[in-house]
């Protein structure tokens, strides 16, 4: 039987994403295998804390969208509703574990400030009409959206065959949204530079920029994939983006938490700065 140029296409960027959504799964195994000792120390020594409850909901989500991605990658699918209503959740789950994970940094950038709350106030509300504006894009564009099979046999699952450049506009907002945060973190520590040098305010500028720097290259990658490539290919990089984000934001905190434990003489103020939720004072970060 003969296939058309675009049935072959779409077959090999469907298998193409399969291999994808394994080494992602692989990565988290991985990952989660690594820091087990780590992590389960934090769960139980730690008290429990806003903090703590966000860092779980980050740190076990991407479960949720690792086991979506495999069951649509290796489930034949012969019903569109189906694949639609599976393929409009998974990003928009996703979008919610890169918002949780950039509340961490958020939340240390209104440390670094003092503990401003009207930049706080201003942070949290860009997050919040971030996280509204890109919902309203991912479901309008993807509800009415028409998805496909393969018809190459032995090639399970399904994917979107209408593709949309609006599409980069999520990644183009969180962006945005990172590039402030870093410019904010790069400014205070430009004027505290000098004046504060414990090793716990090294680490939180550190982990900032390195994790604004990550996501922006994510999202530049992901707007690029979104403009200008087609069928499966255009999404690969959402879930892998989605995952490392969580990634870096759990590690990055236990990091914060360990070092926070061990400070090895502070002298700076910053160990004195008493949030609810992250505390450089006591074990409650």
């Amino acid at each position: 039987m003969e296939y058309s140029t675009d049935d072959i296409a779409a077959a090999r960027s469907s298998q193409f994403t399969t291999y994808i959504f394994m080494s992602m799964a692989t990565i988290w195994t991985y990952d989660y295998a690594c820091s087990f000792h780590e992590e389960w120390t934090f769960l139980l020594q730690s008290h429990w804390s806003k903090m703590k409850g966000l860092y779980i909901v980050t740190r076990y989500t991407p479960f949720i969208i690792l086991a979506m991605d495999l069951y649509m990658s290796f489930t034949p699918n012969e019903n569109p509703g189906k694949c639609r209503v599976l393929q409009n959740i998974n990003p928009g789950l996703g979008f919610v574990i890169v918002m949780l994970s950039e509340c961490f940094f958020t939340l240390r950038t209104y440390v670094l400030w003092n503990k401003n709350k009207i930049l706080l106030v201003a942070m949290l509300s860009t997050l919040l009409s971030f996280l509204i504006a890109t919902y309203s894009i991912i479901f309008a564009i993807g509800i009415p959206a028409a998805y496909a099979t393969s018809p190459i046999p032995g090639i399970p699952g399904c994917y979107q065959s209408s593709t949309s450049f609006w599409y980069f506009i999520p990644f183009l907002l969180l962006s945005v949204f990172e590039l402030g945060l870093m410019i904010l973190t790069l400014i205070r520590a430009i004027q505290d530079w000098r004046t504060n040098t414990s090793r716990l305010y090294v680490v939180l500028v550190n982990h900032n920029i390195s994790y604004y720097a990550c996501g922006l290259l994510f999202s530049v990658a992901n707007i690029f994939t979104s403009l200008l490539l087609e069928y499966s290919y255009h999404s690969v990089l959402y879930d892998f983006q989605f995952m490392m984000l969580a990634i870096l934001a759990t590690r990055m905190h236990l990091h914060l938490w360990r070092t926070n434990r061990h400070p090895h003489g502070f002298t700076s103020s910053l160990v004195h700065i008493t949030m609810s939720d992250i505390s450089f004072a006591n074990p409650m970060l």
